[in-house]
């Protein structure tokens, strides 16, 4: 076998020292910056999520893992507003971004303009994380849930003057019962601004309420819009806003036009309406419903009295036909030839007769008279009834302030309400 040198003179080491390129720390760094960021640009990441550090500036720092590797991530406040569910670790995401070198200290992250969770949407997630946050803390708890009114005087709206919720609930009040009073609350609903408004409108409505005397304040409220997509309904899944609905001294009736999806606030209300046409229908009875039953109890009452007039005019009868059958002018008529010379003498007994009977009769009425409440109001007397149940009020502790109350004098009566209850002191009107 035949070897072969090589025709090149090997180079010398000097050589090799004298043709170096020695780099700063900063000039390599710098390479490695526009070569990692040159040859990636833009990457879509999947991985988990660990280390999470929101930053008092906004900023949230975390790392994306797999079983083999970490890669270091940021979301910069502005693009934190977008992400409307929570960071949490073990949260599988997909992240959109570009890879980043920091110079200072010779390392790289992620740099994530998207995120988005792995198997479900991020407004889904975001949904969920809030039920289960809101649901810990009691806001959709049963025992929290008020009863509506059943006809109330005065009925709040928070909704927007240009959406078609406004005029469904219009037009079916008006069919229903066109006498109720409203008082309209405008707000976006839909939209950056839509949730800080619609807090504002229900705030609005409940310091109102507050100013109004008891008689004159709104007793249920309606909240919503019409239907749409879950972004366009977004704003009823805030966290602002559910706290607004359960903060209200008004009850609310959610009216979110989505029959198939319950919102946040849904939940958190006290009654929930698929659309704001059903809300209003459950604030109110409709008028003709309501006469029917009214006509229908008047005719039950009046068939009632009829029957038991009858019953006491059977008994009545039944006695004077007992009555009857004992007088004695009936029974001398069949023995007045027997009777004869007794006639005079049963005469006599029967006039004294009367007379201790008519004697002890006007004694009982004189003490019945000295007991009836009539003569006592003509002493200045009074007695007080409560004006919707007719109970007589016995105990100023039994009334409230601003309850409709009837005194009887001896002469007429007198309605008033009560300005203030004393228990020790009697009561003001």
């Amino acid at each position: 076998m035949q070897s072969y040198k090589s025709k090149e003179k090997p180079q010398d080491s000097a050589d090799l020292f004298s043709q170096r390129r020695v780099y700063t720390v900063s000039e390599i760094t710098q390479e490695i910056k526009s070569i990692l960021e040159g040859s990636f640009g833009t990457v879509w990441v999947e991985g988990e999520v660990s280390n999470v550090n929101l930053h008092l500036s906004g900023h949230c720092y975390f790392s994306l893992k797999d079983k083999g590797a970490v890669l270091p991530a940021a979301v910069f406040n502005y693009r934190n507003r977008d992400i409307k569910f929570k960071l949490e670790n073990g949260l599988k995401v997909i992240c959109f971004g570009k890879l980043d070198v920091y110079l200072p200290h010779g390392s790289y992250k992620l740099l994530v303009e998207k995120i988005e969770p792995k198997g479900i949407g991020s407004l889904q997630l975001a949904l969920e994380q809030l039920k289960e946050k809101l649901g810990r803390e009691g806001l959709f708890a049963p025992g929290h849930k008020r009863p509506l009114p059943y006809l109330p005087a005065r009925i709040g709206i928070v909704t927007s003057m240009s959406g078609a919720a406004i005029k469904d609930i219009l037009k079916v009040l008006e069919r229903r019962f066109h006498d109720v009073e409203l008082v309209i609350s405008p707000a976006q609903v839909q939209g950056e601004v839509a949730k800080e408004d619609i807090v504002r409108a229900i705030q609005d409505l409940n310091d109102f309420n507050d100013r109004l005397p008891q008689a004159a304040k709104i007793e249920v409220m309606i909240v919503g819009r019409g239907g749409g997509s879950i972004e366009d309904l977004w704003a009823f899944n805030e966290e602002i806003v559910a706290r607004a609905i359960y903060d209200s001294a008004i009850p609310v009736i959610s009216a979110v036009g989505h029959e198939r999806d319950w919102t946040i606030a849904d939940l958190v209300s006290d009654v929930r309406a698929a659309t704001p046409s059903q809300a209003a229908e459950l604030a109110v009875p409709e008028k003709e419903e309501l006469s029917r039953k009214i006509a229908g109890l008047l005719d039950d009452l009046d068939a009632g009295i009829g029957y038991a007039l009858a019953g006491k005019e059977e008994v009545l009868c039944a006695s004077m036909d007992k009555l009857r059958l004992l007088n004695p002018l009936a029974r001398l008529d069949n023995y007045r030839e027997k009777i004869t010379g007794f006639a005079s003498q049963v005469v006599v007994r029967m006039q004294h007769f009367l007379k201790l009977k008519q004697a002890a009769l006007q004694e009982a009425a004189s003490r019945l008279g000295a007991l009836s409440p009539l003569n006592i109001l003509g002493r200045g007397y009074s007695i007080t009834f409560g004006l919707t149940d007719g109970k007589i009020i016995k105990d100023a502790a039994w009334v409230r302030i601003g309850d409709p109350i009837k005194t009887r004098l001896h002469k007429g009566e007198v309605v008033s309400y009560v300005k203030e209850a004393n228990k020790n002191g009697g009561t003001k009107i």
